[in-house]
C-alpha cells in the first residue's frame, strides 16, 4: 500500500491535472482523485471500463512484455536457435502481470484477468490452445474460492459476462478468422474489425447488468471504443510500462509526458461522445428475476455448441422486456422520514426537499431511470404539496401524509390513508389511517415503499426484505416483518384545507388559499418550529 501511494504521488507530481489522475488510475488503480466530470464523461461514452484495471490492462501488460522480451531474445542468434525463447518470454510476462496485479490492489476483475492470463501463458509454455471456456471456469472457480461473496458484485457479473461471451464468439468464429487470414486482409483492418466485434459483444453481454445496477446504457460506446481502445493499447499502456521501468531512476517524466498526451486524447474522445445527442439511455431497473432470465439464457447461448443454442435468445428477450413490466413504488420514504419521494403521472419522482438530492434521493432517481440533475415535475400538479411541518400526497383515492412536526398530527390523522411520521405516534391516538409508519417503525424496519391501488395499499420495507438475522431488529422482536397489504374503506374527504404558514411563528390560519402551498422541489416553506 505504501508503494502504491508513493507511485501515485510521483505520477501526479510529474503529470498534473486530470491526465495525471487518470495515469495514476491506470498504473496503481487509485481512482479517487479523478475529477467527477471526467468520470461522468467516461461513463456516458462507454469508456469507464478503461479506468478499472481488468482484463484489457492485464492483457496489454502481459502482451507488451511478452512481445518486447521475445523480440529482444530473438536478436541473439544462439538463444533463438537453441532455446525456447517463446516460453521464456511467457514466464517473464507472467511475472510482470503478477507484479501489476499486486500493485493495482487485486480487485475482483484484476484477479479474474490474472488467473485467466496465468492459464493462457501456461498453455503457451505447454504448447496448448490458450483460449477456451475451461479458462473462464478455472478463473471463476478460483475467484469464488477466495471470495465467494463476489458473485453478487457488479464487477464479477459484468467481467465474467463479457469474457464468457467473447470466448463463445471466438470459439464460433475460428474458422472464419482463418479464412480472413488466408485472404491476407490488411492487419489494420483485421485489428479494427476485432476491436469492433469485441466491443459489440462485450457491450451486449454487459448491457443487462448495466441496466440492473446503473440504469443507463451508453449508445455510442462502439464508436468511442474504436478510437479509445487502440489509443490505450498502442500508446498509453506502452508508455505506462516504460514509466514503471524508469521510476527507480527518477526518470518517469520522460514516459509520463507522452502518456499524458494520449490520456488527454482519451478524455477528449469521451467528452465529445458524451456531448452527442442521446448518448445515454436512462432506464428503470429490471427486477432480479428478469436479470436471472437474461443470465440463464446467455449461458445457454454461450455454452452449447449445437444449433439449439439459439433457444437461449428467448429467455434473454423475455428478461429484457421485464424492464417495461415493473411497476415502481408510488411513495418512497427513507429510514428517518427526512426525505420522501412520490411518483408523478409521467413516472418521474418528486422529492420533498428542494435541496440538492443526497445519496438516497439520487439512488431513487437513478433506479427510476430519471436524470439526477433534471428539474422534477411540478408537485402541485401531481397532487403533492408541502408546508413547513408536513407534506400530503393524493392519488387514486388515497391520501399519504408525511408528518415532520407534532403540530400536523391532529389534522393529518383525520385525512390520511397512510400516515408517515418522523415523530412517535401512539396508535390509539391516531386510529384513522389504515397504516401508521412512525419514527420507531422506521427505526426498526428502515426505508419503506408504498404501492397505491384503488381500494388497497401495499407496503414493503427493507426490514421485511432482510428478514430475521442476528443483527437485525426483526430478530430482536422475535418475528419476521412481512410486506403488508391494507384494504381501504370508502374514500375519505379528498380535500385538505391548505394552511397558511408563517416562517417565524408557525401556522397562522386554517383557511388559506392554495397560493400558500409551496412545491418542495422549488421553494419549500421553512420554519423555526419545523427545524427544531
Amino acid at each position: 500500500a505504501r508503494l502504491r501511494h508513493a507511485i501515485t504521488q510521483r505520477v501526479r507530481d510529474a503529470l498534473p491535472g486530470a491526465a495525471g489522475t487518470v495515469a495514476a488510475a491506470l498504473m496503481t488503480g487509485e481512482r479517487g482523485a479523478i475529477p467527477e466530470q471526467v468520470l461522468e464523461a467516461m461513463r456516458e461514452s462507454g469508456l469507464a471500463h478503461l479506468l478499472a484495471i481488468s482484463g484489457l490492462h492485464i492483457g496489454l501488460v502481459a502482451g507488451i512484455l511478452f512481445f518486447v522480451i521475445r523480440l529482444g531474445l530473438a536478436g541473439c542468434e544462439r538463444l533463438a536457435l537453441r532455446h525456447p525463447i517463446k516460453k521464456w518470454a511467457a514466464v517473464a510476462a507472467l511475472a510482470g502481470a503478477f507484479a501489476y496485479l499486486v500493485l493495482s490492489g487485486m480487485t475482483v476483475p484484476t484477479q479474474r484477468a490474472f488467473l485467466m492470463m496465468l492459464l493462457v501463458l501456461a498453455a503457451v509454455m505447454l504448447d496448448r490452445n490458450p483460449i477456451s471456456m475451461r479458462l473462464v471456469a478455472w478463473a471463476a472457480a478460483a475467484v469464488l474460492l477466495i471470495a465467494p461473496e463476489s458473485v453478487l458484485s457488479v464487477s464479477f457479473q459484468m467481467s465474467f459476462a463479457a469474457v464468457v461471451a467473447l470466448v463463445a464468439v471466438y470459439e464460433a468464429s475460428v474458422a472464419h478468422a482463418t479464412l480472413l487470414n488466408r485472404e491476407r486482409l490488411p492487419r489494420a483492418a483485421v485489428y479494427l474489425g476485432g476491436v469492433m466485434l469485441s466491443t459489440v459483444v462485450a457491450g451486449l453481454a454487459t448491457a443487462p447488468f448495466a441496466i440492473y445496477h446503473f440504469n443507463r446504457v451508453a449508445l455510442y460506446g462502439v464508436a468511442a471504443n474504436l478510437v479509445a481502445i487502440p489509443l490505450t493499447g498502442l500508446w498509453i499502456m506502452p508508455w505506462a510500462l516504460a514509466a514503471f521501468v524508469l521510476l527507480p531512476f527518477g526518470l518517469e517524466r520522460l514516459a509520463l509526458a507522452p502518456m499524458g498526451w494520449g490520456i488527454e486524447g482519451l478524455i477528449a474522445v469521451a467528452t465529445f461522445v458524451q456531448g452527442l445527442p442521446g448518448s445515454v439511455a436512462l432506464l428503470p431497473a429490471m427486477p432480479s428475476w428478469g436479470l436471472a432470465l437474461v443470465a440463464a439464457g446467455g449461458l445457454w447461448l454461450c455454452l452449447w455448441q449445437r444449433r439449439w443454442r439459439a433457444l437461449g435468445l428467448v429467455p434473454v428477450a423475455v428478461g429484457m422486456l421485464t424492464v417495461a413490466l415493473v411497476r415502481p413504488p408510488d411513495v418512497l420514504v427513507d429510514g428517518a422520514a427526512k426525505v420522501m419521494a412520490v411518483r408523478a403521472g409521467d413516472g418521474g419522482l418528486i422529492l420533498s426537499s428542494s435541496r440538492r438530492p443526497d445519496f438516497r434521493a439520487r439512488t431513487w432517481l437513478r433506479r427510476m431511470g430519471q436524470d439526477e440533475d433534471a428539474t422534477p415535475p411540478n408537485g402541485a400538479a401531481a397532487g403533492f404539496m408541502c408546508d413547513g411541518i408536513g407534506c400530503v400526497y393524493r392519488t387514486g383515492g388515497h391520501t399519504v401524509a408525511l408528518v415532520k412536526h407534532r403540530a400536523a398530527l391532529a389534522e393529518d390523522c383525520g385525512i390520511a390513508t397512510v400516515l408517515i411520521s418522523r415523530v412517535p405516534v401512539p396508535r390509539r391516538a391516531c386510529p384513522g389511517p389504515l397504516a401508521v409508519i412512525d419514527r420507531f417503525k422506521l427505526w426498526r424496519e428502515g426505508p419503506h415503499a408504498l404501492w397505491l391501488t384503488p381500494g388497497a395499499v401495499r407496503i414493503e420495507s427493507v426490514g421485511a426484505a432482510v428478514g430475521r438475522r442476528p443483527w437485525s431488529m426483526q430478530q430482536r422482536r422475535g418475528r419476521k416483518q412481512r410486506a403488508g397489504i391494507f384494504h381501504s374503506a370508502p374514500a375519505r374527504s379528498p380535500t385538505r384545507p391548505p394552511i397558511a404558514y408563517d416562517p417565524v411563528g408557525g401556522r397562522v390560519g386554517e383557511r388559506a388559499g392554495p397560493e400558500n402551498w409551496q412545491t418542495p422541489a422549488r421553494s419549500p416553506a421553512r420554519s423555526v418550529l419545523a427545524d427544531q
